[in-house]
């Protein structure tokens, strides 16, 4: 599932490509997304794409009349390939460009979105919630702390809560809280402004790793056998079944919310 360093970078590898460039036809092959595509980009041929930036996993494109909202939900892609390209299999949408390239949008599972606005998108319903951006100065130890205070929630669900901290998601909140040393099921109100302080440090460098690796495979954005958006994560507890990287003791799975959690419980208590 395509989580904050996916989608970011998602962006960064289709933003040279788009950017600047006027659009030229505007296919919807299926619009049974997850929610029905907006029926808005019917009329953005001959229409200008001015910038991409990113919120949360939300992909913002601007353009010069309005901003379309992309989303890449639990298996969706995009690449960058020359208009014409053969068809393939759940590629729902394709925006031809001007230069004679093709932004596609596959989504086997179809739990993405495209949705369009003309106002400001960061007042959308499904954005204007969110909370700050974690590799934004707003998301710090103060911060965290305050969010956490008198919960009793387990402290992996409140930095999985979009409205507490943008995009932080299953796999990465579990590799932070295990760098940060912090159990995921200890009650987020009784953990100290020190430990939390760590466990900001954890996210962002979490985050920031796994972009950077990311960075090396832009190039398969403009490739028919790539696999954009996806890499090899270098994870030390999720999805391990196995020792534990730092002391040896059995990496543990358990289910939060629905999702599984890894955790070492000698290492993180």
């Amino acid at each position: 599932m395509p989580e904050l360093p996916e989608v970011e970078t998602t962006m960064r590898g289709i933003e040279p490509y788009v950017c600047g460039q006027v659009i030229k036809r505007f296919i919807v092959r299926d619009n049974r997304l997850r929610w029905p595509v907006a029926s808005e980009t019917a009329s953005l041929p001959g229409h200008r794409i001015e910038n991409l930036s990113r919120r949360g996993k939300y992909i913002l494109m601007q353009l010069d009349c309005g901003t379309l909202i992309w989303h890449l939900g639990m298996s969706g892609s995009m690449k960058i390939l020359p208009a014409g390209s053969p068809i393939e299999s759940h590629e729902h949408i394709e925006v031809e460009l001007a230069s004679g390239y093709a932004l596609k949008f596959r989504d086997p599972r179809r739990f993405g979105a495209l949705l369009y606005t003309e106002s400001d998108p960061l007042t959308h319903p499904l954005l204007q919630n969110l909370g700050p951006e974690p590799l934004s100065a707003a998301f710090d130890g103060e911060y965290l702390y305050s969010a956490c205070r008198k919960r009793s929630a387990a402290i992996k669900s409140v930095i999985m809560d979009s409205r507490r901290v943008a995009g932080v998601g299953n796999i990465y909140a579990s590799e932070a809280l295990f760098s940060a040393g912090i159990n995921p099921a200890r009650a987020a109100g009784r953990i100290s402004k020190k430990r939390l302080d760590r466990l900001v440090i954890a996210i962002k460098e979490t985050l920031q790793a796994a972009i950077l690796q990311g960075g090396t495979t832009l190039k398969d954005f403009t490739q028919v056998d790539g696999n954009p958006g996806y890499f090899g994560h270098r994870l030390n507890v999720y999805g391990v079944k196995g020792p534990c990287p730092v002391c040896g003791k059995p990496v543990k799975q358990s289910r939060q919310g629905q999702r599984s959690t890894y955790f070492c419980p000698q290492c993180q208590t």
